[in-house]
């Protein structure tokens, strides 16, 4: 089943084409960092004008890498939700659009269920290329973190049924940030020291050089749940590390000569940055993915999982990746990671995650809509 995934929840118009959920022919991201970079931040308005620039031409080019055209198509999967409302409904209103002209079927998949897929779907491409990966992943906890996002989901897979349909999966939630996610609390800190935009990248870059433990910042104890996140009060803490100190007076003097010296390297930022500076970020790093990998942890324990799946922009960074791979040694777990292009926002996740759907019978009509807040359920599929 030959299906073209179309995402655009945030600030990346994207289009892939994607074989049975496994064989990705394409997957064309156009990014919008350049129009957010001076913000600080994504800018919902602007988000949604980039994706009515853009969704055309990276539809066609996703069909042209593939060599297929949009009448091969034999669904369309297209993300509603969770996301920016505008963004998404750029992408719905174009796939609705072209599914009635074409009479192609359409499905609507959850923005969180493309994430998880993603290392599925990543799994399935290493065993076809002859990596030493265990197929064997389910039931996992999964952790999708991003800039939106951080949640852990227990995810399960059941068998094909006496039709042959391939297996479907459910999701329940098993804890979620009570305020800002993870890659939101590296975005804003990021802009408190004037390291710009987005703020993970440039902070896992940093962090290299910096003492991770020179500031000590408290653990946040969760009393309603002990899975679910908290990073907002590490971002104020962060906050009054600065305030009336030289280290204030250092972030003023990156945010002046931010605007004229143009595109940037992380040396440049770095030769910026002084030690003390280097330390902290390193810090709050740290502090966020230790809080990450022993949240994570303590639910693949309490569901007596083997194997943890990790996804979502936040996956990309280093220490996170080095923290969950020490720790699942010491475990006696297996963690999967999707590749950097998988990890962030694409359409082959949704692309895969909509073949499934697709292949389980169901299909979404012409109401189809956004969804800014849009829970993955316990049911599933």
């Amino acid at each position: 089943m030959l299906i073209l995934g179309i995402e655009s929840s945030c600030d990346e118009t994207a289009a892939a084409v994607v074989v049975d959920g496994e064989r990705v022919l394409s997957n064309v991201i156009a990014s919008q960092v350049l129009t957010h970079e001076k913000y600080g931040g994504v800018v919902p308005e602007l988000a949604s004008r980039e994706h009515l620039k853009r969704i055309v031409f990276v539809v066609e080019e996703a069909c042209r890498q593939a060599e297929a055209n949009l009448r091969d198509m034999e669904a369309i999967a297209v993300t509603e939700g969770p996301g920016l409302v505008g963004s998404l409904l750029v992408g719905l209103v174009y796939s609705k659009a072209l599914a009635f002209a074409l009479g192609t079927p359409l499905i609507g998949v959850n923005h969180l269920e493309g994430h998880i897929q993603s290392v599925l779907l990543q799994n399935k491409i290493a065993l076809r290329d002859g990596s030493e990966v265990d197929a064997a992943m389910l039931p996992a906890v999964a952790l999708v973190v991003s800039g939106g996002h951080t949640s852990l989901y227990l995810v399960q897979q059941q068998e094909a049924n006496e039709n042959n349909r391939p297996s479907v999966f459910s999701y329940s939630q098993l804890g979620q940030t009570r305020d800002d996610a993870a890659g939101e609390a590296f975005d804003k800190v990021a802009k408190l020291l004037a390291l710009g935009y987005p703020g993970g990248p440039i902070i896992d870059r940093l962090s290299a050089f910096g003492n991770p433990q020179a500031f000590e910042f408290g653990r946040i104890r969760m009393k309603r749940n002990p899975l679910d996140f908290s990073f907002s009060g590490l971002k104020t803490a962060v906050l009054q590390r600065l305030r009336g100190t030289p280290l204030e007076v250092e972030a003023e003097e990156r945010r002046r000569w931010r605007p004229n010296a143009g595109r940037v390297t992380a040396e440049e930022i770095r030769a910026r940055c002084s030690e003390a500076t280097l330390n902290l970020i390193a810090s709050f790093q740290h502090a966020v993915i230790s809080d990450l990998t022993e949240r994570t942890l303590a639910a693949a324990d309490d569901q007596s999982v083997q194997s943890i799946l990790v996804s979502g922009g936040v996956a990309c960074n280093s220490l996170l990746r080095k923290s969950f791979h020490e720790a699942v040694k010491q475990r006696g777990l297996k963690v999967f990671f999707p590749t950097p292009v998988l990890s962030t926002d694409n359409a082959a996740m949704i692309a895969a995650a909509g073949y499934y759907r697709i292949a389980a019978g169901h299909r979404s009509n012409i109401s189809l809509t956004a969804h800014a807040s849009f829970p993955l359920g316990a049911s599933g599929l």
